[in-house]
């Protein structure tokens, strides 16, 4: 057997063994590696073997064909401080169990359901906005998507603590790459003011879901939504239930990231649209043949197909979930390489989408590339906002139908233009938010 090739990177220094590096710019630093060095690239960082990988089959072949060789990688095993043992950060035989507990919630004809509660949300949304005025909307969407999330898989209603919500997640993506560092664990026990706001943060986070749970074992009814199946499942094995604590992380886990990656995508698509007065013209013009002046429903999804090729066009140019790690369990083949055990692999949708070999102009915004014709041409993982394999989005049905929904309702009533001067960069956190907000005048449509 031929000796594997070593794959071509930077080299190492002193600094690199020592510290978490992708700086102030870490999508121009992970890009810029890219652009280098090819579709498989190795590095060190902070002590940890690293590849970048933006070779589609090579993506392929990690997150399906050989997930099992794979856990999570160091990224999102610290978010476990943020989301506990949840959906997202689980492991093995836990992982399955609570997915398969879960997955009732996120059947289609229960989101066919939650339909009609995305539509009336949005539509009391745009009911409260005046003509002319200037708006975050990357705010309002937060606040949007995180009553969606409140009332239909949790039958809460949380959206008068948006603020407050909004306030805490943002101190607790804030210190994420601070969490990386290799004395984070020694640093979260130092006044580090970063890492005390996020503490407090997260307190605050958990004292609404811990009241969420409280509330509803309170009641005792099944309100036949997410939070009830969580509170009455039962272990297969010895018949207990979760306890609060393990509730919490299931919550925690579908709430935060079941409204801050949506919000995110919806964000950047109106800024996208905004600053492509030929696509606003004709989602509008979409909008108005199919709505007739009534609010969308789910049966005209598929009469919306403008709409969701700029839903699709702008999660490729600015994917929610830029960044998706893995951890080798053993050493791992693919192609000439080989990662020793316990190396970092690497991938982010955010560069593979933007790469010319499959998407011509790839820094243009342009659904028309979204037609069938040329998406059946793609090969797979060239395109993958919600990951892929058995650790695929859970909820990417039920996102699909919100974003495609809350941008028909919205668009019908009203034209968002970027506010000249607002600067617009987006910040790689564990999502990719838009670093300033996104300040857009509102302008009713007649």
């Amino acid at each position: 057997m031929p000796a594997a090739a070593v794959a071509p990177g930077p080299k190492p220094t002193l600094l690199d063994s020592l510290i978490y590096r992708p700086g102030r710019d870490p999508l121009m630093f992970f890009t810029s590696l890219a652009r280098q060095y090819g579709d498989v690239v190795q590095y060190r960082m902070a002590g940890e073997r690293v590849f970048l990988i933006t070779d589609p089959q090579y993506i392929k072949d990690i997150l399906v064909t050989h997930n099992r060789n794979f856990t999570k990688s160091r990224g999102l095993e610290r978010t476990k401080r943020i989301l506990g043992n949840g959906l997202l950060t689980s492991e093995g035989a836990v992982h399955l169990r609570q997915r398969r507990l879960m997955q009732p919630a996120f059947h289609r004809d229960r989101i066919a359901g939650y339909g009609r509660t995305m539509v009336e949300h949005a539509d009391r949304m745009r009911g409260g906005w005046r003509d002319g005025t200037a708006l975050d909307i990357a705010r309002e969407m937060n606040r949007l998507t995180l009553s969606i999330v409140g009332k239909t898989l949790f039958d809460a209603d949380v959206e008068s603590q948006a603020a407050s919500v909004g306030e805490a997640l943002t101190g607790v993506m804030e210190s994420f790459w601070t969490t990386l560092l290799p004395f984070a664990d020694l640093l979260e026990r130092l006044p580090v003011p970063r890492l005390r706001r996020a503490r407090m943060m997260r307190a605050r986070l958990d004292a609404i879901i811990y009241r969420m749970i409280a509330d509803r074992r309170a009641s005792g009814r099944d309100h036949g939504d997410l939070l009830s199946m969580l509170l009455t499942a039962q272990d297969e094995d010895d018949g207990g239930v979760m306890t609060d604590q393990q509730v919490r992380d299931e919550a925690m886990t579908i709430f935060l990231a079941g409204h801050e990656t949506t919000a995110n995508a919806l964000t950047w698509t109106w800024y996208l649209v905004s600053e492509h007065p030929e696509a606003s013209q004709r989602l509008h013009q979409e909008v108005d043949r199919v709505l007739q002046g009534r609010l969308p429903s789910v049966e005209d999804i598929p009469r919306l197909p403008y709409v969701e090729r700029v839903v699709t066009e702008a999660m490729r140019l600015y994917p929610p979930a830029w960044l998706i790690g893995r951890r080798a369990i053993a050493e791992y083949a693919f192609g000439p390489y080989l990662a020793p055990p316990r190396a970092i692999l690497i991938m982010s949708p955010f560069i593979v989408h933007r790469d010319a070999r499959y998407f011509r102009d790839p820094e243009r915004f342009d659904p028309d590339r979204w037609t069938p014709e040329r998406k059946a041409s793609l090969p797979p993982f060239a395109y993958f906002p919600f990951g892929g394999g058995p650790r695929r989005c859970i909820g990417e049905s039920f996102a699909w139908m919100e974003l495609i929904l809350i941008v028909a309702t919205i668009a019908q009533r009203w034209d968002l233009r970027l506010v000249p001067g607002h600067p617009v960069a987006p910040q790689p956190l564990i999502t990719l938010r838009a670093k300033h907000g996104m300040r857009m005048t509102v302008t009713a449509r007649t």
